[in-house]
């Protein structure tokens, strides 16, 4: 299937209005990523230094210098992305992927990004939470014209504050988010910050729910809440990367949010501070620790800690069914419930039919169920000691020692020292527990916990 036209139609609607080659001269050459691989940092080959951070499962926009200006061009266009090995999804996005490439700048950098629209309806893109010229704000229809299929619009202002932003569209947005069309942006200090500090890893992704039902392949965008598919940047675990820090490196990860509903993201084994949000650097006495942070729709968070603790730790949201592949929210509960072989007897009739085991879901992450083409399994991954029974939004981050500065492949499995793993007991014969029944109270004679009063005549009120 073409990526560019899966939609009936798009590629005739596109090619009637294609920019001409003359007047696409002038502008910075798009740049097309369909590598699903964490990229190196893109170390900033002119304009102003900075640290650059780490997109998950992501990559980081070129630009060019142009008399001082900083050139980016975007190409809003379907794509196809692979949200882990044999479940590929048409979706809507940038240059070549979904969510789009970060983009980031520098304080007080001037910009000029080229916008072309290659989608078979009109676009525009919304710089979330940045100050700008109001006719650069991107709301189609209340601050531009909309950008029509095939053709390019450019957006110039200057980057006037440091921090974690997004852009996405205001224009059809219902259709267009749901398609996945978002992409994240950092902007860094010009200059040493008093509330930024210098991180030797900084990484980070943004939040994605979709509902693609078991063996199709586009988006139902008219979903409200009943989404199935949760991911970090259009990944789902155990496709998702891990990320890989060196013990005793200060860390920072911003998450942004643009799905339907809010997400708590937990990190095991150490505390962090949230340091800034959208909305600019957090004050010093605003902070607090925590190990869990609630990051509500349209919102960024930014944490940073220590890796001082080594291991294996787990990073996910904690909505237990948001680290959990696509499954029916109407599927009964079948706890207890002995349907040995009947499962088998009515898959013969119903090949995709799946049910909750009688003692629990444990047993279906490791149980090859068949599954329709193209769809993910619901739990997936193993570990060192055997099936994870994780999906979705989860992933893990990695500390060790010998990790080194600058390197972000994953190290493997942790090693753990001996006598640091939860082990079986032996012999341990533990009695059943004995439970004390008590009768239930009889309700003829008991007397009430509570006497109510009731008022008699008018009292104070007037009828």
């Amino acid at each position: 299937m073409n990526r560019r036209n899966f939609f009936a139609g798009a590629a005739t609607a596109v090619a009637a209005t294609t920019v001409s080659r003359v007047s696409m001269a002038a502008l910075p050459e798009p740049v097309s990523q369909g590598s699903t691989a964490t990229a190196p940092p893109l170390v900033p080959p002119n304009g102003r230094p900075y640290n650059p951070v780490v997109t998950l499962n992501g990559w980081t926009l070129p630009w060019r210098m142009n008399a001082g200006v900083k050139e980016f061009h975007l190409v809003a266009e379907p794509v196809v992305r692979e949200m882990a090995p044999g479940f590929k999804v048409n979706m809507w996005g940038y240059n070549g992927q979904s969510p789009g490439p970060t983009i980031e700048v520098v304080e007080g950098d001037r910009l000029r990004i080229f916008v072309t629209n290659r989608l078979p309806e009109h676009t525009t893109v919304h710089w979330h939470g940045q100050r700008l010229p109001n006719g650069m704000d991107g709301v189609g229809g209340i601050t531009q014209p909309h950008i029509p299929p095939g053709k390019t619009f450019v957006y110039e202002f200057t980057a006037r504050r440091p921090g974690t932003f997004m852009y996405h569209p205001h224009a059809d947005e219902m259709v267009q988010m749901a398609m996945g069309m978002m992409g994240f942006w950092v902007t860094h200090p010009k200059e040493s910050h008093p509330l930024i500090e210098p991180v030797q890893r900084d990484f980070c992704f943004l939040l994605g729910s979709f509902d693609v039902e078991p063996g199709s392949a586009t988006p139902k965008v008219n979903t409200m809440t009943d989404f199935n598919i949760w991911s970090f940047n259009s990944r789902v675990f155990p496709a998702i990367d891990t990320l890989n820090v060196r013990k005793g490196d200060r860390v920072r990860i911003r998450v942004g949010n643009l799905t339907m509903t809010n997400h708590p993201i937990h990190i095991h084994g150490h505390e962090f501070e949230v340091t800034g949000t959208d909305g600019g650097p957090v004050p010093r006495t605003a902070r607090w620790p925590e190990v869990s942070v609630d990051i509500a729709v349209g919102q960024m968070r930014q944490m940073e800690f220590i890796a001082d603790e080594e291991g294996d730790w787990s990073l996910h949201c904690h909505k237990a069914h948001h680290t959990m592949g696509p499954m029916g929210h109407d599927v009964p509960t079948m706890i207890g419930v002995d349907h040995k072989g009947v499962a088998e007897k009515i898959r013969k009739l119903v090949p995709d039919y799946m049910v909750m085991g009688d003692k629990g879901m444990a047993d279906m992450g490791e149980m090859e169920m068949p599954i329709p083409d193209n769809t993910v399994p619901m739990m997936t991954g193993t570990g060192p000691f055997g099936s994870a029974e994780m999906g979705g939004m989860f992933t893990l981050l990695k500390v060790r020692r010998d990790q080194k500065p600058g390197d972000y492949r994953d190290p493997g499995w942790f090693k753990h020292p001996p006598g640091t793993v939860a082990r079986e007991v032996p012999n341990a014969n533990v009695p059943p527990a004995t439970r004390k029944e008590t009768p239930a109270p009889s309700m003829k004679n008991s007397s009430p916990d509570a006497t109510v009063r009731k008022p008699s005549g008018s009292g104070a009120h007037n009828h």
